[in-house]
C-alpha cells in the first residue's frame, strides 16, 4: 500500500482517508512504502488531485456522456434542423441561432465544413466576391483583396471561423451523423431521421431516432439527398419546373453564384434548400471554389424560415 501524507491525513492509493497527527512519523502505518508528497502536494490543487486521481477514469467517461445524452435530449424538439455542414448550412445555423432560434446541425464527417476545406485542388484559398463580404465581416474572417471585385481567404481559417460563430451564436453542431429520411406529418417535413455515420456506412441494420423540427434545411451539397428522398418516397411534387430534383449542371462561375442565391427556397412545406443543393434541386450551374454565393445563400435561407416561424 501507498500512502500520501497531506495537511494532517494519509491517504492511500485508494484515496482511503487516514487521520494522522501533523509532524509525527506516522508508525501506526508501518515505516515500509511511505512516500511523504512535499510542500507542492498541500496546496488545494494537489490535494483534489490525490483525492481525485484514482477516480478520473470514471469523471472523464461520466462527465462526456451525461453531457452528450443531455444536448441530445434537449435536441429532441427544435426549431429547425440543417442537414450538411458546408458554408451555406453553417452560415444559416449562425443567423438563426442568432435570432434567438433552436437549431441543430447535423454532418456525417467528423469535421463539418463541407468542400470549403480544401480550397481548390487542396490548395488552400477560396474566393470571395464583394457582395458577400458584409457576411464575411460580421463573421470575422480574415481576407485580403485580389482583383475585380474579388478577395482571397484561406479556406482551413474561414471554415474554422464559420463553424466557432455558429456554435458561439447558440447552434448545436453534430458530427458523425447521417440522416437518411424524413419525419413527414400532414403533407410537411417536420423532422429528419438520424443514425450513425458509420452505421450507414457499414450497410448495418440499425434503427435509427428522430428529431422533430418546425423547418428543415437541405444544405447536402451536389447530392440533394434529403429533397431527393423527400419526393422519392412520398410521391410529391417540388417546388421546381419539372416538381422533382432536376440535378446541377455544369461549371459556370458567374451563373452559378447568381443562381445559388436565387435558387434558395422552400421546395415543399417545412423543407428549403441552400447552397450546392438549391442549384442542384433547381437544374442550374456548380461554380468551383468561388464562396460568395454559398454564404448569400445561407443568410438568405435564415431569412426565409425566420420569417416563415414568425
Amino acid at each position: 500500500m501507498r500512502y500520501f501524507s497531506i495537511e494532517g491525513c494519509l491517504y492511500s492509493g485508494q484515496a482511503e482517508i487516514i487521520p494522522i497527527k501533523p509532524e509525527t512519523d506516522n508508525a501506526g502505518v508501518g515505516n515500509a512504502g511511505k512516500e511523504l508528497v512535499e510542500s507542492k502536494a498541500a496546496s488545494v490543487h494537489n490535494y483534489y488531485l490525490i483525492t481525485k486521481f484514482f477516480h478520473m477514469e470514471k469523471i472523464v467517461s461520466r462527465g462526456i456522456i451525461d453531457s452528450y445524452f443531455a444536448k441530445l435530449k434537449n435536441n429532441l424538439d427544435i426549431d429547425v434542423a440543417i442537414v450538411g455542414g458546408g458554408p451555406s448550412g453553417l452560415v444559416a445555423a449562425y443567423y438563426l441561432a442568432k435570432a434567438g432560434k433552436k437549431v441543430a446541425l447535423f454532418d456525417r464527417k467528423l469535421a463539418p465544413g463541407g468542400g470549403m476545406w480544401g480550397g481548390a485542388m487542396m490548395f488552400n484559398d477560396i474566393i470571395v466576391q464583394e457582395e458577400a463580404m458584409p457576411i464575411v465581416r460580421e463573421l470575422g474572417v480574415s481576407y485580403r483583396a485580389y482583383e475585380q471585385g474579388t478577395y482571397v481567404m484561406d479556406s482551413v481559417h474561414t471554415t474554422s471561423a464559420l463553424i466557432y460563430q455558429a456554435t458561439k451564436a447558440g447552434a448545436t453542431l453534430f458530427n458523425c451523423y447521417t440522416v437518411e429520411d424524413v419525419v413527414f406529418k400532414n403533407e410537411r417535413v417536420a423532422g429528419v431521421v438520424v443514425n450513425w455515420a458509420p452505421v450507414q456506412r457499414e450497410g448495418m441494420h440499425v434503427d435509427p431516432l428522430t428529431i422533430m423540427a418546425k423547418a428543415v434545411l437541405d444544405g447536402t451539397g451536389h447530392d440533394c439527398e434529403v429533397s431527393r428522398t423527400v419526393a422519392r418516397k412520398n410521391g410529391i411534387r417540388l417546388n421546381t419546373p419539372t416538381g422533382d430534383v432536376i440535378g446541377e449542371r455544369s461549371l459556370s462561375v458567374e451563373e452559378g453564384e447568381r443562381t445559388t442565391v436565387e435558387n434558395t427556397k422552400e421546395v415543399y412545406p417545412g423543407l428549403y434548400v441552400s447552397g450546392m443543393a438549391a442549384n442542384g434541386v433547381s437544374g442550374s450551374f456548380r461554380m468551383g471554389p468561388i464562396f460568395g454565393g454559398m454564404l448569400m445563400s445561407g443568410k438568405k435561407t435564415a431569412e426565409l424560415i425566420l420569417e416563415a416561424l414568425q
